[in-house]
């Protein structure tokens, strides 16, 4: 009912256009089994009356087979197999009205025929097809021809044949615009000499610069180079091809991955593409079903990490969503980005510090949502090693607000982000998130002890390490050092990070939520992403500086500066005492570490409320290093 409900004045003409391609059919089959002789004119007043049911059923079948909803302007092999589906639904039907109904009350042995069915067969596939596909074509003529004159830029594709295929299909259809591809380089030998869509393969990506000088030769200069996604795997040794394309002056563009829910859309190359491992995997599927329909809840949405959540869930399909932030300024640039999409999603954005606890609060209480995620947070290590009591206001007292009203506004699960530096702590980020950790595995217990597995909200924090181009993160940094010519500064030579995109963060993360969520609930509440390898962060600052154009040491110099408060030169992913869980889900683990009662939370917290209203730094140490006994940091 709800299909018939969309049907519009354009399915009815498709819908006009295949009776009359039936009838047709039905007729021009009948007349040439028959020769037009009289064979056919003794049958006509018959199938006259017949015919107009069989019609009516003919219409039954293309709505079944989709052939009444489906835009021509996008018919392919798919539509195609519908087509002769439908043809032969209706073959079948005229078999049985033949032999069953018709002939026995006429008494002959048949009144179609064997002859005319197989007729009527061919006949139906190629008139319910003629229009569809010269309609097709003539879209496709079309569309190719404007982008050839329409300012296109002769451009170079690099990549394999699946990736480009979909870079072909976006430009056919008008969702790319001015480019025009004349070639296609490949790591896959396997594509070499085929032609993906009437554009040629011209070789392997070492080939880029003889390619581009052969065109150049020919008076068909090409003045654009397009990265898709198979492009930027290690093999495909992006990082050469980049820097090769910009010695030649060519402009460089690269087609983010379609899976993730991205249109069809050129973006230019940034350096953090080419920093890391081949992303995960993700399940997209998996990642639509946790937010579909759903009411969320992001605080700090302002910031990196909360506006990529916020981005994520409502790509996913969430009806509703209301972002926390305290930032005036950020929260408007969120908002803002958001209505621009053109979801359907009624998006709300709220100024709120986590703080304040009743204002959060009456915000979960009047929204009620579904999933809340938690990335409001102080987090840069210098600063809080100085200010350390306001993040135990803000990474404390703030996220026990929001868990708390998360959980008396009947949220399914409450997710908080949190960071490797909470794993054997040594500063006061670290410290401060792994207490927070600590409280949302304490009340996530309690729910398993009071309710049904099947009903209690799920309270989980996800640890991940640093993030590419996050507000205050180092690649940013570096960027901006070396456009002023340098210096680019590293704490220590032998610092390691590990590094991940936004995306795939977010992503990872809501992957643990679907884990937490799962039928059979899970006793793990901490989980871990997958962050690949470390980086030694003297050599991701000489990768960028070349991959700039410029000579490490000769051109811009690095200089180090010392390791700041708060800082250890390797980052752990999990606690000696905290064991590592498989938990089958690619790029996510889980840990089990040390889990207080939230009786010895509760009077933690006490001490610590009452400490930090007495401005009494040594008890606040003191209640820290008694929750937190593997503590080191240097914080005053």
């Amino acid at each position: 009912m709800t299909r018939l409900s969309h049907l519009t004045s354009r399915n009815l003409m498709i819908a006009a256009h295949d009776v009359l391609a039936t009838a047709l059919a039905v007729f021009v089959a009948f007349y040439l089994r028959f020769e037009g002789g009289a064979g056919f004119y003794d049958r006509l007043p018959l199938l006259l009356r017949i015919l107009p049911y069989f019609l009516l059923f003919s219409v039954v079948a293309c709505y079944v087979f989709n052939l009444t909803t489906t835009k021509w302007r996008f018919i392919s092999l798919p539509d195609a197999l519908n087509i002769v589906r439908v043809a032969t639904v209706l073959t079948l039907a005229l078999v049985v009205l033949d032999y069953i109904f018709v002939s026995p009350s006429t008494g002959t042995t048949f009144f179609i025929g064997r002859v005319t069915i197989v007729l009527y067969w061919f006949l139906e596939v190629s008139f319910l097809s003629a229009l569809r596909f010269a309609y097709r074509y003539f879209r496709y003529t079309r569309v190719r021809r404007h982008a050839r004159i329409d300012d296109a830029s002769p451009t170079l594709l690099i990549g394999n044949a699946a990736d480009a295929e979909i870079l072909l299909r976006g430009i056919e259809s008008g969702a790319v615009k001015r480019i025009w591809p004349v070639g296609l380089l490949s790591p896959s030998s396997a594509d070499r000499g085929q032609l993906i869509r009437n554009i040629p393969v011209l070789g392997g990506i070492d080939d880029i610069e003889d390619v581009i000088g052969d065109f150049a030769r020919r008076g068909r200069p090409i003045s654009r180079v397009v990265m898709t996604p198979s492009a930027f795997i290690p093999e495909a040794h992006p990082e050469a091809v980049l820097m090769r394309a910009k010695r030649l002056g060519l402009i460089v563009s690269r087609l983010p991955s379609l899976e993730s829910g991205d249109t069809p859309r050129l973006t230019a190359v940034a350096v953090e593409d080419l920093l890391l491992r081949p992303s995960e995997n993700i399940d997209y599927a998996r990642l639509e079903a946790l937010a579909k329909g759903k009411a969320v809840i992001v605080t700090g949405g302002g910031g990196s990490i909360g506006a990529e959540i916020c981005d994520r869930v409502v790509t996913f399909g969430a009806a509703r969503l209301l972002v926390i932030e305290n930032s005036e300024p950020a929260l408007y640039a969120v908002t803002e980005a958001l209505a621009a999409q053109g979801s359907s999603a009624l998006i709300e954005g709220r100024i709120a510090d986590i703080r304040d606890r009743e204002r959060i609060q009456r915000l979960m209480n009047e929204f009620k949502p579904d999933l809340v995620f938690h990335a409001a947070a102080l987090k840069h290590v210098p600063i809080l090693e100085r200010d350390w009591s306001e993040g135990v206001k803000t990474n404390i007292f703030g996220s026990i607000n929001v868990a708390d009203a998360a959980l008396s506004a009947g949220a399914e699960a409450m997710v908080m982000i949190s960071t490797d530096k909470a794993i054997e702590p040594v500063s006061m980020l670290g410290l401060t998130k792994r207490f927070a950790e600590m409280y949302c595995q304490a009340l996530d217990h309690e729910q398993v002890s009071r309710l049904e597995s099947a009903s209690r909200m799920r309270l989980i924090s996800v640890r991940f390490g640093n993030v590419l181009a996050s507000n205050g993160s180092v690649v940013p940094k570096f960027k901006a050092q070396i456009e002023a010519g340098g210096p680019v500064t590293v704490t220590h030579p032998d610092m390691v990070r590990y590094f991940m995109t936004i995306r795939e963060a977010c992503d990872l993360v809501m992957t643990a939520v679907t884990h937490a969520l799962a039928a059979m609930r899970p006793s793990v509440s901490v989980y871990v992403l997958n962050m690949g390898q470390p980086v030694k962060i003297v050599e991701l600052a000489e990768r960028m500086i070349r991959l700039s154009g410029l000579q490490p040491g000769y051109d811009i110099e690095i200089v180090f500066t010392g390791m700041r408060p708060g800082e250890r030169l390797n980052e752990i992913l999990f606690a000696s005492e905290e064991p590592a869980v498989e938990i089958g889900v690619a790029g996510v683990m889980a840990a089990k570490p040390n889990e207080p009662s939230m009786q010895t939370l509760r009077k933690w917290i006490a001490g610590l409320e009452q400490a930090i209203a007495r401005d009494d730094l040594v008890t606040i140490k003191a209640v820290l290093k008694d929750a937190v006994p593997e503590f080191g940091s240097s914080a005053a």
